[in-house]
């Protein structure tokens, strides 16, 4: 069954934009973003839209839906009041380039800052070994689909633009995470989370663990170990006296 939806799009660019209203015919089971692809075909041609799989799995047309960073193609109409108006508007945290596209490249940037993969040499064999644990235990990490939603939903950076310098966010603690947790690693990754990703500013609200289309209990898996490793290395007083007696017999 067809009918018409009130949507509300976000349209501008870097220099300055405003919501404008439209009336848009959809059916029965569509998603957000055949709402907006449809607005594209039929009234604003020049609509910047930013999609690629429309599976859920690219992370590509993050956007947020009446306040909420959700995926466009994930976010069902019928979830929505009838007569209700959904606005649509630009991920809140990036630059925005034009109308619901915004540069990520933060992400990115703070990436490159992430140590790479270091492992042990290999067994004798040539094959290296690993219990069934560990593999599961970072696995949960490898579903991200970098839809950057934890990110733009971080309030650190959300509502601290002078954060981004110091913070990585909660899409790179899980790359600490993964890092540290990692049964062959053979590097310590609780200083570069600490003084590169700034780990100790995220206070754990779980707003990143709330929209994260992938289910990836972030908070709870990921930020909040590394939180205690972190801890556990520059905190701990019998760690720390051990450090102070280990370089003073250095010195001698």
């Amino acid at each position: 069954m067809t009918y018409d939806l009130n949507l509300r799009v976000w349209r501008g660019d870097a220099s300055g934009g405003e919501l404008t209203d439209y009336v848009v015919p959809v059916e029965e089971g569509e998603v957000v973003l055949d709402a907006l692809h449809r607005l594209q075909a039929t009234q604003t041609g020049d609509l910047a839209v930013r999609w690629n799989c429309k599976a859920g799995k690219c992370g590509s047309c993050s956007a947020e839906i009446n306040g909420k960073p959700r995926l466009t193609c994930m976010t069902r109409l019928s979830i929505f009041e009838p007569g209700e108006t959904v606005t649509v508007t630009p991920l809140r945290t990036f630059p925005v380039i034009r109308d619901l596209v915004t540069d990520v490249s933060y992400n990115y940037e703070k990436a490159k800052k992430v140590p790479t993969f270091s492992p042990e040499p290999r067994q004798a064999d040539g094959t290296y070994r690993m219990q069934q644990e560990d593999v599961q235990r970072g696995q949960e990490f490898r579903k991200c689909i970098e839809c950057f939603l934890c990110q733009s939903v971080c309030h650190v950076i959300r509502d601290h633009e002078e954060n981004k310098e110091a913070f990585s966010g909660p899409r790179l603690f899980l790359r600490y995470a993964e890092l540290q947790m990692h049964p062959l690693e053979t590097n310590d990754h609780r200083d570069a989370a600490r003084e590169e990703s700034g780990v100790g500013m995220c206070n754990i609200t779980k707003c990143c663990t709330e929209v994260c289309p992938e289910g990836i209990k972030i908070t709870d898996n990921a930020i909040i170990p590394v939180k205690e490793h972190v801890v556990d290395r520059s905190y701990d007083p019998v760690v720390w006296l051990g450090r102070k007696i280990f370089r003073r017999s250095s010195d001698d």
